[in-house]
């Protein structure tokens, strides 16, 4: 969908491009970055109608395979923060079943000065769920999540299961990686 626009924009990116280059950005991150790459800015009906698809598209989202079983099973706290809109997290996570685990240990990028890479938001969310960065594990699929999880002093554990996923990206920003949502609870233990 997003590749879509942005070939109807102008910048022609494959697939796999878009998901190395894009993944793990804010939204006006992605927009401003596509309009670099383009030598020109995007169209400024560009995001709204990005929004609207995206909308429409998240509320079809299902679950990784294992994370309702991992969440219903987690004995210490746990959040999600992101660098994804609030409205987006919601929807997203609301269709995918998971937001009763969730509900109030929503975090977004929005909240803080700087988005991931930076580690503005982990730390923000640990503040709010009471730990200090020691005390926290990061679960990501992105570089750009690894790196603001390392920079916010916090060990992390690198999805290489999901289709855009890079595990040696992954690996390089800092991160022990894992491909099925059953191995984290031995992650965990280990942390």
């Amino acid at each position: 969908m997003f590749r879509d626009r942005l070939e109807s924009a102008g910048l022609a990116l494959s697939l796999e491009e878009v998901m190395r280059t894009f993944v793990g950005n804010t939204r006006d991150g992605c927009i401003a970055l596509a309009g670099q790459m383009l030598g020109r800015p995007l169209p400024t009906d560009f995001g709204k109608k990005w929004d609207a698809a995206l909308y429409l598209a998240l509320r079809e989202v299902k679950p990784i395979a294992g994370v309702p079983e991992l969440l219903a099973s987690m004995k210490v706290p746990f959040c999600v923060a992101s660098n994804g809109e609030a409205k987006r997290m919601a929807l997203a996570l609301d269709a995918a079943g998971l937001m009763p685990w969730v509900r109030g240990k929503l975090f977004s990028a929005a909240e803080v000065a700087q988005p991931k890479p930076a580690p503005d938001l982990f730390l923000h969310a640990a503040r709010r769920m009471g730990r200090t960065p020691t005390d926290c594990v990061v679960v990501e699929d992105t570089p750009t999540g690894v790196k603001a999880a390392i920079a916010a002093g916090m060990k992390a554990f690198g999805y290489a299961g999901a289709p855009y996923a890079d595990a040696a990206a992954l690996r390089k920003a800092g991160a022990t990686t894992f491909t099925t949502m059953g191995e984290l609870p031995a992650l965990f233990e280990r942390a």
